[in-house]
């Protein structure tokens, strides 16, 4: 069954990732605390994990999830084009899914190869809008709808 393996967040621009056992994810601040968070089309995003393993695989690097600076990890669950305008439903939390998390330069920096290993299949994940306050907790069950 799918399920939300890792939740991460960042207090400052560039700053590290702050990975945590649950949090609070409100329509106003997207995950509590994190700096990027405010309302909109982008408040959170989410890697699949079969899909960072692929990219990992091409770059013959075993990195951490939060290298890809994402908020959520999810496993089970691949993303595409298709899945734009679809429900992520992550525990009690409902998120609604915008579009696709551009891999940037700053994955280059990370690890040469990384930027393009995570441009094809929407490897690089999705952003998310959120539908509802809620609190998540690693482990919580993940369903796609729509």
């Amino acid at each position: 069954m799918p399920n939300l393996v890792a939740i991460a967040y960042k207090t400052v621009k560039r700053g590290p990732m702050k990975e945590v056992l649950c949090a609070n994810v409100t329509q106003r601040s997207g995950i509590e605390k994190d700096v990027l968070g405010r309302p909109g089309k982008r408040q959170i995003t989410v890697l699949s994990k079969p899909q960072w393993l692929i990219a990992c695989e091409e770059v013959k690097t075993d990195l951490p999830w939060t290298t890809r600076r994402a908020n959520l990890l999810i496993d089970g669950i691949t993303f595409s084009a298709k899945d734009v305008g679809k429900q992520l439903h992550i525990g009690e939390l409902c998120l609604e899914i915008t579009g696709e998390t551009d891999p940037c330069d700053k994955m280059e920096m990370a690890c040469p190869g990384l930027e393009a290993a995570l441009t094809p299949d929407w490897r690089g994940g999705v952003t998310c809008r959120v539908l509802n306050d809620a609190m998540i907790h690693q482990g919580d069950s993940v369903i796609l709808i729509g």
